[in-house]
């Protein structure tokens, strides 16, 4: 396995607060201290619900020694990531 590569992890469509404890556990797969890419390029809504749903992401990376980052945000979505103090994390 070449652990220099990040995992990537995809996100479409529209993101729900219902998804969030199925994306989380997907990172608990991820072996520790792994980098994690968040591809969110193919987010058909750039709503709270889908900041809500990055920023639990990033917090549940956090807690399992991931680096997470976001990649192919619209400009809509960089603004509110911006706004919730998030666009650190973007690619």
């Amino acid at each position: 396995m070449d652990t220099t590569r990040p995992i990537v992890l995809t996100l479409a469509g529209r993101v729900t607060p219902a998804d969030v404890p199925r994306l989380c556990a997907e990172l608990a797969d991820v072996p520790p201290g792994r980098d994690v890419v968040c591809e969110v390029g193919a987010l058909t809504s750039a709503d709270l619900a889908a900041v809500d749903a990055l920023a639990r992401l990033r917090l549940a990376a956090g807690r399992l020694g991931h680096r997470l980052r976001y990649q192919g945000a619209g400009p809509e979505l960089t603004l509110l990531l911006d706004l919730v103090g998030l666009a650190e994390e973007l690619l």
